[in-house]
C-alpha cells in the first residue's frame, strides 16, 4: 500500500489536495482540527483524488498532528 505524506491546513477557504514539488501533499481543509472533523474531510479529498473508497484510505501516523501518513489502497 502506497503511503502518502500529507501537511494538513485546518480552516482554509477551500478545500484542496495539492501534489508539492517534494513528491509530499498539501491538503487545505474547511473543517476545524475539532472532534476529528479535518481529518474525516483529509480522507474524503484523498478517496475523492485517487478513486476509492473512503474506507480504504487510513491515517497510519500523525492524526492529531498536521503532518500525517496516509495509506492508500494500490
Amino acid at each position: 500500500m502506497p503511503v502518502l505524506q500529507i501537511k494538513a491546513k485546518p480552516n482554509s477557504r477551500a478545500s484542496a489536495l495539492i501534489e508539492q514539488d517534494d513528491g509530499t501533499w498539501l491538503a487545505q481543509l474547511k473543517s476545524p482540527p475539532v472532534d476529528g472533523k479535518a481529518n474525516e474531510e483529509l480522507i474524503e479529498l484523498v478517496a475523492r483524488q485517487f478513486g476509492c473508497a473512503k474506507s480504504s484510505v487510513s491515517i497510519k501516523t500523525g492524526a492529531g498532528a498536521r503532518l500525517k501518513r496516509v495509506t492508500i489502497p494500490d
